[in-house]
């Protein structure tokens, strides 16, 4: 099997490390060999963060290069435009509809560029769209976007759903469960 690369992007404190633990997790239990990168970018702080995640039969690093990503899950649509360069051709970005301002915008000195995901789709990169936060905040918390965003990724695998359950069930917080389940079932459904 070739390798498979995710990269996981958005600004820091949306949950990308537990979207990609909970990823690792589920692909391990697959049977696949997984890597997975540390959290990189200002995940403290409100900057841009990026994850990867690598599986196939072998696998020597989680690193991803330009145009290597199979998947960019994105959690802000700037971040989807920031990433677009590491997706392959025919590779697919699953993103939040989102707007999360930078630095640059709120102070003044930049403005949020219009029409991102219109300009993505001009380039040839295969967009997937969702209010990935009405449907997190529907589920219970505005804090799920990262995994309404994996039910939507869900989707473009061939693992079952029970699957991705009984990984969600193992990776989040036993008081945090049910919410999170209904969080995914609204990014699997939409």
């Amino acid at each position: 099997m070739k390798t498979t690369g995710i990269m996981i992007v958005g600004v820091g404190g949306q949950g990308s490390l537990l979207a990609s633990k909970l990823l690792g997790n589920l692909l391990t239990a697959q049977g696949y060999d997984v890597k997975v990168s540390e959290v990189h970018g200002m995940s403290q702080r409100g900057g841009s963060v990026v994850t990867y995640v690598k599986f196939g039969d072998r696998v020597f690093s989680p690193i991803i290069d330009l145009g290597e990503a199979d998947y960019i899950v994105s959690f802000e649509k700037l971040e989807a435009a920031r990433y677009a360069p590491y997706l392959k051709k025919g590779g697919r970005i699953v993103t939040n509809t989102q707007q999360i301002d930078p630095m640059p915008v709120i102070t003044g000195t930049a403005e949020y560029p219009q029409d991102i995901l219109e300009e993505l789709k001009n380039l040839g990169c295969r967009i997937d769209a969702l209010d990935a936060l009405s449907l997190a905040e529907e589920a219970g918390s505005a804090k799920a976007v990262n995994i309404v965003l994996l039910g939507r990724l869900a989707k473009s695998f061939h693992i079952e759903y029970d699957a991705w359950i009984k990984a969600l069930e193992t990776t989040v917080k036993p008081k945090f469960i049910e919410m999170n389940k209904k969080a995914f079932d609204l990014g699997y459904h939409s």
